[in-house]
């Protein structure tokens, strides 16, 4: 799962170097709407079974603990660098 401020040119460039690759973006049909806040994410991901691909640094450590405390789980998820660009995170991804 794709957050919704990462550039939705990421999944086009996920998806070109692995075109079965299984991936949503917060915002697309079967996914969170544009807008959904941090807890509604972590609960989605956790229970559709899916990893958690963000830029949030700010904020989602803190929702995390939170949704950790409350004895939640989630089944990954990968913090990019703010200063990386789309190629690096593509192929890192």
């Amino acid at each position: 799962m794709l957050d919704e401020n990462l550039s939705p040119d990421l999944k086009i460039s996920l998806l070109r170097l692995n075109p079965s690759l299984d991936i949503l973006r917060v915002g697309e049909p079967d996914a969170p709407p544009l807008g959904t806040l941090d807890p509604e994410i972590l609960d989605y991901v956790a229970s559709f079974q899916r990893l958690l691909v963000t830029n949030n640094r700010r904020s989602m450590p803190g929702h995390l603990k939170n949704h950790w405390d409350k004895g939640g789980h989630i089944w990954g998820l990968l913090w990019l660098r703010p200063s990386a660009n789309l190629e690096i995170w593509a192929e890192e991804l």
